[in-house]
C-alpha cells in the first residue's frame, strides 16, 4: 500500500494500481459505516479539524442538503469548480485530501452500489460531519445490524476515550 503515496505522474493507467485504490476505499467505508453503527454521532469526531472543515463547509455550501445528496450538486461542471476551490483549501491540513472515498449518497442508507459515488477525502470529511452535526446519522444504528460486536460496549468505551 506504500506505492499509493507515490506520485501519480509515475503510474499512467495501471491497472493494478486502479485496484488497490479501490480495495482501501471501500476498506475505509467499511470501518466508517462500523464506527457509525456502534459510536454516538454527537461524540464523532472524523479529524483534527472537524470544526474548520465544517465552517468552511458551510460558508461554501450554505444550501446544500446532506441528508441526501444528489450528484449534480457535487459532479455538474459549475459545482465541481466550487468543489474543487473548497478542497484545496484544506491541502496542507487534511493528510490524503484528495484520496478517492465513498460517500454515501442517501445518509440513511449503507454502503452499496446504488448509494455511493467516490468523492475527494476532504469532500467526504465536509458532508459526514455536516451529517453528524446535524443529527442526520443517528437512523444508521437504528435502521442496520452492523458488526459490531456490542455496539452498546463500543460506544461507551468511545465516550470514555474521548
Amino acid at each position: 500500500m506504500e506505492v499509493l503515496s507515490r506520485p501519480a505522474e509515475e503510474f499512467g493507467n495501471d491497472e493494478t494500481l486502479e485496484h488497490l485504490w479501490a480495495a482501501k476505499a471501500i476498506e475505509y467505508s467499511d470501518i466508517h459505516f462500523n464506527v457509525l453503527c456502534s459510536v454516538d454521532m454527537r461524540w464523532l469526531q472524523l479529524t483534527p479539524h472537524d470544526d474548520l472543515i465544517y465552517t468552511t463547509f458551510r460558508q461554501d455550501f450554505p444550501d446544500l442538503n446532506v441528508s441526501n445528496v444528489k450528484e449534480h450538486e457535487i459532479k455538474s461542471n459549475v459545482n465541481k469548480v466550487k468543489w474543487r476551490m473548497f478542497c484545496e483549501k484544506f491541502k496542507n491540513i487534511v493528510e490524503d485530501y484528495s484520496f478517492g472515498t465513498l460517500l454515501r449518497v442517501d445518509c440513511k442508507g449503507d454502503y452499496s452500489e446504488r448509494n455511493t459515488m467516490l468523492v475527494p477525502r476532504v469532500q467526504f470529511y465536509a458532508i459526514e460531519i455536516a451529517r453528524n452535526r446535524e443529527n442526520l446519522n443517528n437512523e444508521v444504528k437504528r435502521l442496520f445490524k452492523c458488526s459490531s460486536k456490542n455496539n452498546t460496549q463500543s460506544q461507551e468505551q468511545v465516550q470514555i476515550a474521548v
